[in-house]
């Protein structure tokens, strides 16, 4: 096998892999109304591919989704319907504010953040979770603020 085969055999492995990890999510989140099926484990992870190219980065292990989709699950804004959106749009603000924040939050400290205020004062608002919450957040951070992100 020459390197561009194996290179391409050991994607695809990590491609299969990631929907798998995916799909099994419904396992949880089955008792809360919300699934995905293997075409939208596919988008979520091309969509994912895009947004790791537009902010910069990198992931490793199946990335951010699993955390985001356990996360979010439960919510009373989250509903079949809206559920593949609420996602893609999860993730995109999640990397553009990884980035925001200077990478001072960890993963679960950001996504947490994100699920407080979601439910909190956003109301299931992802635009003003984005607009408004987590960009008056990421400003206290490159300013230096460095107290309980709960407290904020």
């Amino acid at each position: 096998m020459n390197d561009s085969s194996l290179t391409s055999y050991l994607l695809n492995a990590d491609i299969k892999n990631s929907l798998a990890a995916l799909v099994s999510c419904n396992q949880y989140t089955n008792q809360f109304g919300v699934s995905l099926t293997e075409e939208d484990a596919a988008q979520l992870l091309e969509c994912r591919k895009e947004s790791l190219t537009e902010f910069g980065r990198i992931e490793f292990e199946g990335g951010i989704l699993p955390k985001l989709i356990f996360e979010f699950c439960d919510s009373p804004y989250i509903y079949q319907d809206n559920y593949m959106d609420t996602l893609i749009t999860l993730q995109s603000i999640f990397y553009l504010y990884k980035n925001e924040s200077l990478d001072e939050l960890s993963d679960d400290e950001l996504i947490h953040y994100m699920k407080i205020h979601f439910e909190g004062e956003c109301q299931g608002s992802l635009e003003y979770l984005e607009d408004t919450c987590l960009n008056n957040f990421c400003r206290k951070i490159r300013k230096g603020w460095r107290g309980e992100f709960d407290e904020e």
